[in-house]
C-alpha cells in the first residue's frame, strides 16, 4: 500500500500558497485494508475514508468511465490494481494532476509543473469533455489564479466551447452551478469566472441574464465604459475590493440585470430597470435555489441603488422611506452591505475607480441617527399617535445631518 498527497495541496505548495487542506490517494489497497487500520468510510459515490487521527480524507485510487450524459453519468472502478497515473489521469487540469510521494518525490505524468511555471490552465486529456462541471471549475480556477498570471490554455478553451455547443453544459444541475459560483465569488478575481464562462459560450446557458448585459449601451456621460456587461464586471471587481462577503459581491454583480431587458428603442437610457432587474433576480434565485439571504440582499440593491446614488438630492422624508423600505432599523448590517454594493456600482466605471462615495457614510449615519430615536414613554400618546411622533422625531434627526450632503452620482 502506498499513500500520495494529491491535488490542490501539491499545486498550492509549488505556488508558495498556504495549504489549507490536504487530500490523499491510496494505491494498492482496498476497503478492508483501510478499515483494519482504523479509517472511517464516508464516501457516498466512491470510497473516501477519514484518517483516525488527522481526519484528513484518503481515497482509494480509482478510474472512471463515461456511461451516460451529465456529470453523474460515470462508472467508477477502484481497487488495488488501479495505478496512481490512472487516478491522476481522470482529473480536470494538469496543475491538479500531480502527487507527492512519501519520500517527497513529485509525481507529474501530465506536465502540471511546466503548466504551473507557464501559468496555464490546461486540461489533462480529452476525457475532460465528459464532465460539464469542469467548465465551471476551470472558470473558478481562473478566478482564483488569474492574479498570479494564469490564463486558460487556448486548446482547453476550445474544448470547453465545443462542450457548450454539444449541449453538455445544459445538463448542469442548479445546485452545482450555484456551488461553483459561490466559491468563485470568494476569489480574488471573481469577475474572471464570468468572463471565462462568456468566452466559451457557457454564460448564456447558465446565467443568460448576465450574458444579456453585454452589448447593451449606457449613457457615456455617466458610464464612459458604455457597455453594461463591461460595467457589471467592473462593479464586481470593486465589490471584491470593498467586501469579502460573497452576498455583497453577488448583489453588486446582479444590480443592473434589468438593463439587459430594456427595449433597444430606449437605449442608452434604462428607465425602470430597477424593478425589471428585481423580477429577473427573483426568477434567477428560484432557478438556482439561491439561499434567501443572497436573494434578499440582491433584491434590495437592485431596487434601491438608483435612490441611494441620489442621496444628496433626497428630502429627509425620502431618506426615511428608504430606510423603512430597506428594513434598515431591524437589519442594519444588511443595509450596510447594500451600501457597499452601491459604492461598488459607483466605482465600477472607467475613471471612477477611486472616486469618493460619500453617500455610504451619509446614509449609514442617517440610519444610525434615526434608529437611535425611540418611542417616548409616558407622553399620553397612544396608537397611531406614537408612530407619528416617532416618525417626526426621526425626520428631525435626519434633517440635522443635511448640513453637508454628499455629491450626486449616476443612475
Amino acid at each position: 500500500m502506498q499513500v500520495y498527497l494529491v491535488g490542490g495541496a501539491v499545486r498550492d505548495e509549488l505556488l508558495g500558497l498556504a495549504v489549507t487542506e490536504r487530500d490523499w490517494v491510496v494505491v494498492g489497497a482496498d476497503r478492508d485494508d483501510l478499515v483494519r487500520q482504523g479509517f472511517r468510510e464516508v464516501g457516498r459515490d466512491f470510497p473516501v475514508f477519514l484518517h483516525p487521527e488527522s481526519q484528513e480524507e484518503y481515497a482509494l485510487a480509482r478510474r472512471e468511465r463515461k456511461v451516460a450524459p451529465g456529470y453523474r453519468g460515470f462508472s467508477v472502478e477502484f481497487g488495488p490494481e488501479v495505478t496512481l497515473e490512472e487516478d491522476l489521469g481522470r482529473r480536470d487540469l494538469t496543475i491538479n494532476a500531480m502527487a507527492r510521494a512519501a519520500d517527497g518525490t513529485l509525481v507529474d505524468p501530465f506536465g502540471g509543473r511546466a503548466d504551473l511555471d507557464g501559468r496555464l490552465l490546461r486540461h489533462v486529456s480529452p476525457a475532460f469533455a465528459e464532465d460539464p462541471v469542469r467548465v465551471l471549475r476551470v472558470a473558478r480556477f481562473a478566478a482564483r489564479l488569474e492574479p498570479l498570471g494564469f490564463r486558460v490554455a487556448p486548446g482547453t478553451l476550445a474544448l470547453m466551447r465545443s462542450m457548450v455547443e454539444r449541449g453538455e453544459v445544459d445538463a448542469l444541475v442548479a445546485e452545482r452551478v450555484w456551488q461553483e459560483t459561490r466559491k468563485a465569488l470568494r476569489e480574488a478575481r471573481a469577475s474572471a469566472f464570468f468572463r471565462v464562462l462568456r468566452e466559451c459560450g457557457a454564460l448564456a446557458r447558465v446565467y443568460p441574464e448576465i450574458d444579456a448585459l453585454f452589448g447593451v449601451p449606457q449613457p457615456p456621460e455617466w458610464h464612459p465604459e458604455i457597455d453594461t456587461g463591461v460595467h457589471t464586471l467592473m462593479v464586481l471587481d470593486q465589490a471584491v475590493r470593498l467586501s469579502e462577503d460573497p452576498r455583497t459581491r453577488l448583489a453588486a454583480l446582479l444590480h443592473d440585470l434589468g438593463k439587459g431587458a430594456t427595449p433597444p428603442a430606449e437605449w442608452p437610457r434604462h428607465r425602470g430597470h430597477e424593478e425589471r432587474g428585481a423580477r429577473l433576480i427573483e426568477a434567477l434565485a428560484e432557478r438556482l435555489r439561491l439561499p434567501r439571504e443572497y436573494r434578499d440582499l440582491a433584491l434590495l440593491v437592485a431596487r434601491h441603488h438608483g435612490v441611494i446614488h441620489r442621496a444628496a438630492e433626497l428630502k429627509a422624508t425620502t431618506v426615511l422611506e428608504l430606510l423603512e423600505r430597506a428594513d434598515a432599523f431591524r437589519r442594519p448590517e444588511r443595509f450596510a452591505e447594500a451600501l457597499l454594493a452601491c459604492e461598488a456600482d459607483s466605482r465600477g466605471r472607467t475613471g471612477f475607480e477611486d472616486r469618493p462615495y460619500p453617500q455610504r457614510a451619509y446614509l449609514a449615519a442617517a440610519g444610525a441617527a434615526a434608529a437611535a430615536v425611540k418611542p417616548r414613554a409616558a407622553t399620553g400618546l397612544s396608537g397611531p399617535q406614537i408612530a407619528l411622533d416617532l416618525r417626526e422625531r426621526r425626520l428631525e434627526a435626519i434633517r440635522a445631518l443635511r448640513a453637508s450632503p454628499p455629491a450626486p452620482q449616476s443612475e
